[in-house]
């Protein structure tokens, strides 16, 4: 009898466990796009300031920072480059998870490509009408 409650109790254990390990690992990644307003590489964090506020991305040793597919560092981003973050809110921080530096190839693929004039077309022919 014993030995079956203390299988039903260490079950029961694991499962709470687990439970709680799910539910840690579960952290929303938001994105912000702006411009870089502060880097300071002593704190490892940066500052972006969006259409609608200034966040404080926190980076750490997973946080990836690229221009295009070259991958970059911290050192290399500087104040007013255009930047899209992914990051996540753990434990109160906004921790970067990817860095990507808008280049200005980036920016004019985005961009609605400018159309030509067309040109001015010949007046039609006038046709008489004839035999």
């Amino acid at each position: 009898m014993k030995k079956a409650f203390f299988i039903v109790t260490a079950l029961l254990f694991t499962l709470t466990l687990t439970g709680f390990v799910a539910a840690a690992e579960r952290v929303k990644v938001k994105q912000i796009s702006g411009e870089v307003a502060a880097v300071d590489a002593a704190a490892k964090s940066m500052t972006v300031k969006g259409k609608k506020a200034e966040v404080v991305i926190v980076i750490d040793e997973k946080t990836t920072v690229k221009t295009d597919k070259e991958k970059k560092s911290l050192a290399d981003l500087k104040v007013g480059e255009k930047v899209t973050v992914r990051y996540a809110e753990i434990e109160g921080k906004n921790v970067g998870r990817t860095i990507e530096i808008k280049t200005a190839k980036a920016e004019q693929k985005g961009a609605a490509p400018a159309r030509a004039a067309a040109p001015a077309k010949p007046a039609p022919k006038q046709v008489k009408p004839g035999y």
